[in-house]
Order: C-alpha cells, then structure tokens, then sequence
C-alpha cells in the first residue's frame, strides 16, 4: 500500500439515531462546514471521502430496525441496515428483494439509493430505482421529507427520482421502504459457450426484444471466462444464465434462451458453470489479494451504452486499455431493450506503490476519454465519486444545470459531500 490517505476529515461524527443529523447539519450550515456521510464504506469510486476536511458523519452505529408488510409485498429498513443481513432475515421468512450487488453484505440500504445500485439479478428483478418504493430524507436545512409511490403515484413529477443517485449531495437517507418477493420458486441455471463477443451480445438483445425477464445474465468475453469458469484452457466467450418462477415458467423460458443460442452458434456446457459462480458471487478475493502485493493493482470500471454502440465501445476499451494492465477483463450482466452495461475488471503489477498509483490514475483518464469519445454512458451502477466527478459535467451535459439548481435549492449552504458529481 502506498500510505497515503489525502483525503481526512476534521472530525467524525458518529450518529446513534438519525434524529440526530438536522442538529449536525444546522450546526454545519451555519459554520460552512463541509460533511460527507459514510455508512460501510464500500464505495469502489469514493463516495463517502471527503475532499474539503470537515466531518465525515457515520451513520454505521445506529440501530438496524425493519418491518415486513407480508400483504403488500414490503419491506422498510433503518438505511443504516446491512443489506447482507436484512437479505438474511427476509429469507427466513421466504421472501427477498431480488437485489443482490456483489457488495451485498458491505453494504446498507440507505447506500443503495444514494449510489444508484443495481444487482446480479436486474435481469429480473431491476435496478433500485425499480424496487424502492419510498423512502425518508432529512434535507441540510434540517426538514425531514417522505418521497413515495403506492404501488404508483401521477401527482407531479416521481421525486423518489431526485435523491436516487445523489451521492449524498442533496440529503441524508434515513429509512427505506423496497418491495419483496417470494425466494423460493424453482430456478434453472445454464452455462453456454458463444463463438464470439458479438454474437453473444445479439443474444443477450434478442431475449430482451422478445420480453424475456431470465434470473441471470451474465456475458463473459474469453479473457474473463477463464476466470469465470476457473479454466485456463476456455477458449470462447461464455454466458450464464438461470430463469426462475413456476416450474412451467422456468422451463419455457430457458428453452427460449437454448434456441437463441444455438441461432447465435452457441452450445451448451451444462448448468455447472453457472452453479459454481452462484455459490462464490460475492468472492471479491481476486483483486483484494492483488491490491495487498507491493505494486499491485486492480480496478473494476463498468460503463453502459446502446446496441448500435455497445460493440465498438468494447473492442476500443480493450485496445486502449490493454497496454496499461497485465489482463483487460470484461463482462456484460445488465441488460435492457435499448442496450447494456459493460464492466471492465483490470489486473497488473507496478515495480512501486507509487507507480501503480500512477497507473490507475491513467487508466480512469483513458477509459473516461474513451467513452466520452463513443457516447457511452460513464458508470452504470458504482456511481460518481471522487473517481468521475472530474468528468461529470461532459457526461450530463447540460443536464448538470439542473443538478446545479437541485442543489443550490436543497443545500443552500453546500455543505453535503461537496466535490462528487461536479458539484
């Protein structure tokens, strides 16, 4: 590790109710101080570090509640809830919110909607911003606010929008309330092997246009299906995939999948594949082990684009990155109509500390230019940060006025997690 640690807050203060913060935040008003809530931690772009000093306000401490509405299908949970444990607890009781990020047992729920999370299993179920159905927020000027929809609301604009993906920069999530469902319904699971990347990704748009909503989707490219597989010898891109409902459902459903494969020349490998990553989903053990080797590095970078941009997005991220890494990685494993995420995983070693520092630095400038240059979208669920802030204005656009006046009305003083979002 390189020792280094630029970015210190003044003080910390620990939370042990949320009734608390309106007071820290009139006091943090009134003095200019800057403050940047942090729960677990597990940003892999730097959310809750501050960049102007100030207090870091820890909401980790604070007691975990939750109550299970088992007629309307909910769940609402303190957002300081490890969402590992209330996954934990839901399944018990047979149920589950279907949102599964690798970060599951890192991370709280009040975090997945200030980061705009998403999970493994989207292709079913969807991203957050499709499972909360409300949620509470204390606003820097002290106000708390309730933003919901039940089950759907058209009284103005849907302002559960606003504070989803915020980073922080608008207000202090204190309670969530995210939809439920039956965990225990008959799945199937599959491992394909596809001839290339392309045709792995006309699959991956096929089933979506014809309305499929499969459990699991996952679109290896060959350098990372070695690791996916744990082979050295694969010699083809490879897809996971499971579809999961009543058992009729389940069948139909892969049958469906089996025969865009075979149009797309893709064969099957049997569901072992697919089962073996289900049971290590959440092994972050690869690029832990490499960041802890004396120059090592690691880096995972996911991105989003169209169809019709998806392909050469790609095949420029791999070349333009490969020179700056030992292995480029790459996956797809969230997929809509109009197109899909890509995560690039980079792994390499340095002579130094400091000159892998430099590495990464230079990879998050090429990879940003690269997709800046294409289009892309820069991040499709690990957010902002302190890694893509500096780019946040070219990627909205001139959207980012609108963020700008968001928060000039909401946190006059500017006192939340400044220096994320370009703000």
């Amino acid at each position: 590790m390189a020792g280094r640690h630029p970015h210190r807050a003044d003080a910390v203060v620990a939370l042990s109710s949320f009734d608390e913060a309106s007071g820290v935040f009139r006091i943090a008003a009134e003095h200019r101080i800057p403050v940047t809530v942090r729960a677990l931690g597990s940003s892999v772009t730097g959310q809750p570090l501050p960049v102007d000093g100030g207090i870091v306000l820890d909401v980790s401490k604070i007691p975990a509640e939750h109550r299970i509405d088992e007629r309307d299908m909910t769940v609402t949970a303190s957002a300081s809830f490890n969402g590992g444990v209330l996954e934990d607890l839901l399944a018990e009781r047979g149920y589950t919110t279907g949102h599964s990020p690798q970060s599951l047992y890192r991370s709280t729920v009040g975090g997945w909607i200030a980061t705009l999370a998403t999970g493994q299993f989207s292709s079913m179920y969807g991203g957050i911003e499709d499972l909360v159905t409300g949620y509470t927020v204390v606003l820097a000027t002290g106000e708390t606010v309730r933003v919901e929809a039940r089950p759907r609301a058209a009284m103005g604009p849907d302002l559960r929008q606003v504070f989803l993906g915020s980073e922080g920069t608008l207000g202090l999530v204190t309670s969530v309330t995210l939809k439920i469902f039956p965990r225990d319904l008959p799945t199937r699971l599959q491992t394909f092997a596809l001839p290339t990347v392309e045709a792995g990704l006309e699959l991956m748009r096929e089933q979506a246009l014809q309305g499929l909503s499969p459990y699991l989707l996952r679109f290896y490219d060959t350098d990372e299906a070695r690791h996916a597989l744990k082979d050295p010898s694969v010699g083809t891109p490879v897809l996971f995939a499971g579809t999961r409902g009543p058992e009729d459902v389940a069948r139909a459903e892969m049958q469906v999948l089996e025969r865009l494969a075979a149009a797309r020349g893709g064969r099957l490998l049997g569901p072992a594949g697919a089962e073996a990553w289900m049971g290590r989903r959440f092994d972050f053990s690869t690029v832990e082990n490499l960041l802890g080797e004396p120059g090592g590095y690691a880096e995972t970078i996911e991105v989003a684009h169209t169809w019709s941009g998806i392909g050469g997005l790609y095949q420029a991220l791999k070349e333009s990155l490969a020179p700056l890494a030992d292995e480029v990685l790459a996956h797809f494993s969230h997929v809509y109509t109009q197109g899909t995420s890509m995560y690039v995983i980079l792994l390499g070693r340095a002579e130094t500390d400091a000159a892998a520092v430099d590495r990464l630095r230079q990879i998050w400038d090429t990879a940003m230019a690269v997709c800046l240059e294409h289009g892309a979208e820069l991040s499709h669920h690990h957010g902002g940060g302190l890694a893509r802030s500096p780019y946040a204005r070219r990627s909205l656009g001139s959207a980012h006025l609108v963020l700008r006046k968001i928060k000039s009305a909401l946190d006059p003083a500017g006192i939340l997690n400044p220096g994320k979002l370009g703000l």
